[in-house]
């Protein structure tokens, strides 16, 4: 029955979109994808700017039919997604909702299926041109991890899965090559290098990135590499003061949800490189990710998580729900305590309130935009009372997660009148303050100190039209 709804809901989809279908741009006819000349930021050749928000679905490729893919892929772009995150391999070999083996053998890739079958790669293809069609980027994990810790992979065979993929998916436009795959960068150090400098003597048209293990950073390891395009980091899943037996601890005591220090460490860096966080903890998983009985992460938490990061100088964010990146239903296990099938999932409040935050990003200038805690005058909070602020050419802006007074230096963007906003960062919703003197003002949101009613101020030179007065919404 659920999957007779799936396929009504994806006819309906269909239909509403066949008129404006022809008229949409592409994000790649503005070119393909590269870092901008500050090094902070990724843009297209023609210079239009590229916010990535990005989707985890993981077990997309294993886990989906054909339908079921692009009913997926459709909610992403209808929720302002431009990135899907997956597991191209998730074992060796993986099998799909077709029962078909991506390689036998080890890899013996030009042997994977039975001849005239609709195979696992030709499933892999469809999954790829289907997010093309609808503007969605695929971040391609080649390889989880995990396999290859165990061995699974030789430096030998990275070189000919690389060359594999390169030469299959070299011409599709929207693809994001992902290195590594929840493991540290110190652990099969060889076999990942011979994958991503194998890939990228092929296919020089995509950009290429890391996926570290939680609480790490790719830069760590491969920020001086000349595969790799920009910085991806996995903030995780813990919670303040929750190690759970952690050894070799890459963080400070008691900060495991700033992730905004990873953004900062990164950007640190030479040579300076774009940064994101590519796993913060998801919604609806327990915090601390094992034990289901633990408290779980909500809507709340992950926009806290992503507005800390790009205010912090992230150029995107990637999201993540417990039940989407598995894609469970109903007969089918579910890791991490998670309950709800992956299709009443696209409905959770985080997954469809990140899109407020690329709308906000987009609407000012876009690559002088630099973070900047000096604009918060007074003394700033820790752990959720941690306000963050970020400001470019004539305007600036500070996420508040918990309603908490502070002290804003309106000065920080000159000296003259500044038009003031609240922005809701549960409902993109935009309410005009008034013009206030460019010196240190107290705001606080009249809904008072509640954490997770989070707003962020934006304040805009005057002499500035960036928005106007009566908008209501970007």
């Amino acid at each position: 029955m659920k999957t007779k709804l799936i396929i009504i809901l994806i006819l309906c989809c269909m239909g509403s979109r066949s008129e404006t279908a022809s008229a949409q741009v592409l994000p790649w006819e503005h070119g393909k994808l590269g870092v901008s000349e500050e090094g902070r930021y990724l843009k297209h050749e023609d210079g239009t700017p590229f916010f990535w928000l990005g989707d985890t679905g993981w077990l997309l490729p294993q886990r989906l039919n054909r339908d079921e893919a692009a009913f997926y892929l459709e909610q992403c772009s209808r929720a302002g997604y431009n990135v899907v995150q997956i597991q191209t391999l998730n074992g060796v070999p993986s099998i799909n909702a077709y029962g078909q083996y991506s390689n036998t053998g080890g890899f013996n890739l030009k042997s994977t299926g039975k001849e005239g079958a609709y195979g696992y790669w030709e499933h892999m293809d469809y999954i790829i041109r289907t997010a093309a069609r609808k503007g969605i980027y695929i971040g391609m994990v080649c390889i989880w991890g995990s396999p290859v810790a165990r061995g699974d992979m030789n430096v030998k065979q990275a070189q000919a899965y690389g060359k594999f993929l390169a030469e299959r998916y070299k011409d599709d436009p929207n693809i994001v090559w992902i290195i590594g795959g929840d493991i540290r960068g110190d652990v099969k150090t060889a076999e990942w290098e011979a994958l991503a400098e194998t890939i990228r003597s092929i296919d020089r048209n995509h950009l290429m990135t890391f996926h570290p293990r939680g609480r790490t950073t790719s830069a760590q390891w491969f920020n001086a590499s000349a595969w790799l395009d920009f910085n991806m980091f996995q903030s995780g899943h813990r919670r303040y003061g929750q190690r759970k037996g952690d050894g070799d601890y890459p963080i400070e005591e008691n900060t495991e949800e700033d992730n905004w220090r990873f953004v900062e460490r990164s950007m640190a860096m030479q040579p300076m490189k774009p940064v994101l966080d590519g796993e913060p903890s998801y919604e609806d998983i327990p915090q601390g990710l094992h034990d289901p009985a633990e408290t779980r992460w909500n809507a709340a938490d992950v926009r806290r998580y992503a507005y800390w990061s790009v205010f912090a100088g992230a150029c995107g964010h990637t999201y993540g729900h417990n039940s989407i990146m598995q894609f469970i239903r109903p007969g089918l296990g579910a890791a991490y305590g998670a309950t709800t099938p992956w299709y009443d999932a696209l409905n959770a409040p985080g997954f469809n309130q990140m899109k407020h935050l690329k709308n906000l990003m987009l609407a000012f200038p876009y690559f002088d935009r630099i973070p900047d805690q000096h604009i918060i005058a007074g003394t700033n909070g820790e752990r959720y009372d941690r306000a963050i602020a970020t400001r470019g050419n004539g305007y600036l802006m500070v996420y508040n997660h918990t309603g908490r007074p502070m002290e804003i230096d309106l000065g920080k963007i000159g000296a003259g009148k500044k038009n003031v906003w609240w922005y809701g960062a549960k409902d993109g919703k935009l309410t005009y303050l008034g013009e206030f003197d460019g010196k240190v003002t107290v705001f606080q949101h009249d809904s008072g100190y509640i954490s997770g009613n989070d707003q962020v101020l934006i304040a805009v030179d005057a002499a500035k039209e960036y928005i106007t007065k009566d908008q209501t919404t970007l």
